[in-house]
């Protein structure tokens, strides 16, 4: 099954449109704080500006039906949930949203965090980003996913997979072959400046995801 890509913290609607044209399955557009922040207006429009792909909206901490409401205002039809949210958050947000949800889960020196298995099992697809104090995501960070990868192997299959944090188009084929992820998320890795993408970057990106093969498993 073929990669999916989400360039996601769009601030303008040329680069949703730029998106689309490059085949993404995904774009997505912040409500969570930070410097690609959008208001509710402006992230209709962004996310608007898209034809085929699918529309999601990241949103941060907040009464559920509150962040619910942003996500159906802003024309997504993807929730993505940034906070460290547990399986009763998740829970409690479906009450109020019609779409998916997406949960994201924050990985530390550490590893995995111990919910991470009950987030698999309470959301659509489970957002794999690096965990950056008093950061909520998009920092351009990557995280060790070699060293995760045999603790996702029994998570699989639960949940989409989606890996984000400090993906480039120079090293999203070494973060396909270690983990291989059905989607791959990134914002400021194809971005001249925070919240302006780079078409070159995001050719590139989209290319590398779309031409790359599974390494052949060992027997």
């Amino acid at each position: 099954m073929a990669v999916e890509v989400k360039f996601c913290g769009l601030t303008r609607p040329e680069d949703a449109v730029r998106a689309a044209e490059l085949g993404a399955r995904f774009v997505g557009v912040i409500l969570a704080g930070g410097p690609r922040t959008l208001t509710l207006p402006q992230a209709r429009s962004v996310l608007g500006a898209a034809h085929g792909p699918e529309r999601v909206a990241v949103v941060g901490h907040g009464a559920p039906a509150d962040l619910a409401a942003q996500a159906t205002a802003a024309g997504a039809d993807i929730v993505q949930l940034h906070g460290d949210p547990t399986d009763a958050d998740i829970a409690a947000i479906r009450r109020s949203f019609g779409g998916r949800i997406w949960a994201v889960v924050r990985v530390g020196q550490t590893g995995l965090p111990p919910s991470t298995a009950a987030v698999f099992d309470a959301a659509d697809a489970v957002v794999l980003d690096a965990h950056v104090p008093g950061r909520l995501g998009g920092t351009g960070v990557r995280f060790d996913w070699r060293a995760i990868a045999d603790a996702l192997s029994s998570l699989r299959g639960r949940a989409r997979l989606v890996l984000a944090g400090g993906l480039t188009p120079d090293n999203i084929v070494e973060a396909l072959d270690q983990l291989g992820p059905d989607v791959v998320d990134v914002s400021s890795g194809v971005e001249s400046s925070p919240g302006v993408k780079d078409p070159d970057r995001m050719r590139r990106f989209a290319h590398a995801v779309s031409t790359w093969q599974s390494p052949p498993r060992a027997r």
